[in-house]
């Protein structure tokens, strides 16, 4: 694949690692938190400065128990996290995801996806079920969900508000004893 610069597995796609996101990597970040097309259907807003991303990092990120970024030769060009719950629902996880945009439709948010499912279920063994819930109209991130293995179980209508607007989200499931990819 060009144009993605980095280097590629056996099968083509790009190799990609994940490891903590911190605050050395802001101006990384920065690239795709300030982009409004990354944002369009993320809970967050678009970052408008680095002393945003800063706080976003320093507040959020490093305190998370799962946060990592998805790097091309160990440069941050996006994120992946898995949020646990708690109390009676502490079996379920969600997963959410993030890639800058000039990174789109080469297989790498499809692959840390993989990725995390290969591992998150060991990490955490009280978790049984990873799900994503995904704006109705992000088609990309569905097929990044149907190719790492994830069932689409329906859509659950007028759920959240994002960015003002009532949405429809698909809910997506990874079970821990489903065949990984």
């Amino acid at each position: 694949m060009e144009g993605t610069g980095g280097k590629h597995g056996q099968d083509g796609s790009p190799e990609i690692s994940l490891r903590p996101l911190d605050l050395s990597d802001i101006d990384d970040f920065m690239v795709w938190a300030a982009d409004d097309k990354v944002s369009r259907f993320c809970s967050w807003d678009t970052f408008t400065s680095k002393e945003a991303g800063i706080d976003y990092i320093k507040n959020t990120v490093i305190p998370h128990p799962w946060f990592r970024a998805i790097c091309l030769d160990n440069k941050a060009i996006g994120a992946i996290s898995v949020s646990a719950n708690n109390g009676s629902d502490r079996c379920r996880g969600e997963i959410g995801y993030v890639l800058a945009s000039k990174y789109w439709g080469k297989g790498i948010a499809t692959k840390a996806v993989k990725m995390v499912a290969s591992t998150i279920f060991k990490e955490w063994p009280q978790l049984e079920r990873v799900e994503a819930l995904v704006d109705v109209e992000n088609g990309g991130s569905q097929r990044v969900l149907e190719k790492a293995g994830f069932q689409k179980e329906g859509v659950l209508r007028k759920f959240c508000i994002l960015k003002g607007s009532t949405r429809d989200m698909v809910i997506y499931s990874l079970l821990s004893f489903d065949p990984q990819s």
